[in-house]
């Protein structure tokens, strides 16, 4: 590769990653929450800016929009760079980037959420088998201990473990991914060692 084909290359990666940064930085619950009338859930609830707790705070049609709008910030950025023929691991990074948007927020003064439905939006799209198995974690976790926050955890556990197998030129960005994602649940964390988790409840 000659010298202008690595600038042209980093030039891309830079555009890819900022563009994935301010994507996420979109904040799909505040944004609905605020249309609707709702109070900001960064002041209700568990105080996350996410679909668990805009379906505490507002119902299911405005979760179902928050989730889906929290999903294509990891989508897009991930599709545009594989179809810009950039390889696993630069799709990746642009992936996380907009992860890096959800939890920090350029035009929210930095106060983002957790990201799950980011990651699991930029992991389909990254290698749906992936995907699957993040998935398949989580249900079966929500379903023994209906705890948003423990099954999120555990999914992206796995997930790295997916990649590794499947998709190593990724496995850097996942890996990170998940750590950092494990820091945003600090106090869920805390709340769970405590007995004072929100969850939902069988009924």
């Amino acid at each position: 590769m000659d010298i202008n084909s690595l600038q042209h290359t980093w030039w891309l990666v830079s555009l890819l990653c900022l563009g994935g940064y301010l994507l996420g930085s979109v904040s799909s619950a505040i944004l609905i929450c605020r249309t609707l009338g709702y109070p900001d859930p960064r002041t209700e609830g568990s105080s996350n800016p996410g679909a668990t707790n805009v379906l505490r705070i507002a119902g299911k049609p405005a979760a179902a929009m928050t989730l889906a709008g929290d999903v294509l910030k990891g989508v897009i950025p991930v599709l545009a760079a594989l179809l810009l023929n950039q390889g696993p691991a630069v799709a990746a990074l642009a992936g996380f980037c907009a992860f890096l948007g959800h939890l920090f927020p350029i035009f929210f003064q930095l106060r983002g959420g957790k990201g799950v439905a980011t990651a699991f939006g930029l992991i389909f799209a990254l290698h749906w088998p992936s995907g699957l198995v993040t998935g398949a974690v989580w249900l079966l976790i929500f379903g023994l201990f209906r705890v948003s926050s423990v099954a999120s955890m555990l999914a992206f556990i796995a997930m790295p473990m997916a990649i590794y197998a499947w998709l190593p030129e990724a496995f850097w960005p996942m890996v990170l991914l998940t750590a950092m994602l494990l820091v945003r649940h600090h106090r869920n964390i805390r709340n769970l060692l405590t007995g004072k988790e929100l969850g939902f409840r069988k009924r």
